[in-house]
């Protein structure tokens, strides 16, 4: 142990009488480990949250989407889809998405319906596993169609499985109206009722066979995409690069996290906002120990002298009060790192802190431990306890010996 290490833990814990500087520096210590511990337990709320919404969209929506960027429709699907074999795609599956109106009775209800291949979603979507009523079978029976709905659709539609729903075209209904025709309608027979855990596709959403959907939106031998499935969801952002490359600017290729842009846009306002402002707290507790170590400057103004006079250096002088700084800090960051880990932990372990699974998709509060958490906020912390100490050990080295013994 260096001497500078011995005066500076003197100056900090060993005092024969507690004043009021050693009750900042505590309270400067406490400071730091609440803050060290919030933003790590926020930030791994953030995470849970994060990780939880991404694995309910995945479930449904394709690691990438693939659509014509001059119009809203793909003629040579078949041939786009040979072509990215050559990646690594596990599957593949075009589809139709059009906005329609969905009927029963009394009950008109404008939802999206989604046209799909039945033989090769279930490879790219969790359609099937998600279909809690019935199954996924869009084959029709005589002139009817199979569709399968999302469960609070159903329950607004007042449709259970083998119930009749008829379909109504946007593309019909304009017809109708400038030209006094009938609006392409077909009947459907409810086969499957899935739950998603994603509100917008339970309540919107309605899938039908990729062959009516092409007769009811006058699509002919057309489709809207190609949605893809890769082998590793964590390679979509490069398999994007290669398909663009490959295959020019006639297509518009989307990832997953380009399809709810917004949203995480939004999660990551949300989640820095909060780091900021947490980490006032720590900012503030900077404060506390640039003032604690001044005043202890102040106190100890003569046993400075008394050292320079015994041939301490500036350097000396600096390193015992940058040392207090720096012990402040390393306390706060390791006990607050182990109060976030615990609290974590516990929360994973117990969910001690509950949510209503009647208004959330989660029974408890979803969090999520990362590495980078545990390492990018101590150090941050740790940092500002350092910058709070340069001034006053600045001071400290620069006082003069000779006023500092007559100080008293």
């Amino acid at each position: 142990m260096s001497l500078e290490y011995f005066i500076a833990r003197r100056y900090l814990f060993s005092k024969k009488r507690i004043n009021f500087i050693t009750i900042i520096s505590i309270i400067s210590i406490i400071g730091v480990t609440i803050g060290v511990a919030a933003m790590i337990i926020v930030l791994s709320v953030f995470n849970g949250f994060n990780s939880k919404v991404t694995s309910l969209l995945v479930a449904f929506d394709p690691h990438i989407r693939i659509e014509s960027k001059s119009s809203t429709q793909l003629s040579d699907y078949k041939t786009l889809e040979e072509k990215i074999k050559n990646f690594d795609v596990k599957a593949s599956s075009p589809f139709t998405l059009n906005k329609g109106l969905a009927s029963t009775q009394d009950i008109t209800k404008a939802i999206y319906i989604k046209g799909i291949d039945e033989k090769k979603y279930g490879e790219v979507s969790g359609l099937e596993q998600s279909t809690v009523l019935g199954e996924l079978n869009l084959q029709n029976k005589g002139d009817i169609g199979g569709i399968v709905l999302g469960r609070t659709l159903a329950g607004e539609l007042r449709s259970l499985e083998g119930d009749t729903v008829t379909l109504v075209s946007t593309v019909g209904l304009e017809k109708s109206l400038t030209q006094f025709v009938e609006p392409l309608t077909k009947k459907f027979i409810v086969r499957g009722i899935f739950e998603s855990d994603n509100k917008e596709y339970d309540s919107k959403y309605a899938f039908i066979s990729l062959a009516n959907s092409q007769e009811l939106f006058d699509l002919g031998g057309n489709v809207n995409g190609v949605d893809i499935r890769l082998n590793d969801i964590k390679s979509s952002e490069g398999v994007k690069e290669e398909l663009m490359q490959e295959l020019g600017n006639e297509y518009n290729i989307l990832t997953w996290y380009d399809l709810h842009a917004d949203f995480y846009s939004l999660m990551n306002i949300e989640r820095w906002t909060s780091f900021s402002i947490l980490s006032l707290i720590i900012v503030v507790v900077s404060f506390n120990i640039l003032t604690s170590l001044t005043m202890t400057v102040i106190e100890k103004k003569r046993d400075i002298g008394i050292l320079k006079a015994m041939g301490a250096t500036e350097k000396m002088i600096k390193r015992i009060f940058l040392y207090e700084g720096i012990t402040v800090g390393l306390i706060g960051m390791v006990v607050g790192s182990l109060l976030g880990l615990l609290t974590i932990l516990g929360q994973i372990e117990f969910n001690f802190y509950k949510l209503d699974p009647l208004r959330y998709a989660v029974d408890s509060l979803p969090v999520e431990l990362r590495l980078m958490d545990f390492i990018a906020v101590p150090l941050a912390a740790f940092l500002l306890c350092f910058l709070a100490s340069v001034y006053p050990a600045y001071k400290a080295a620069k006082s003069d010996p000779i006023k500092s013994i007559r100080w008293e």
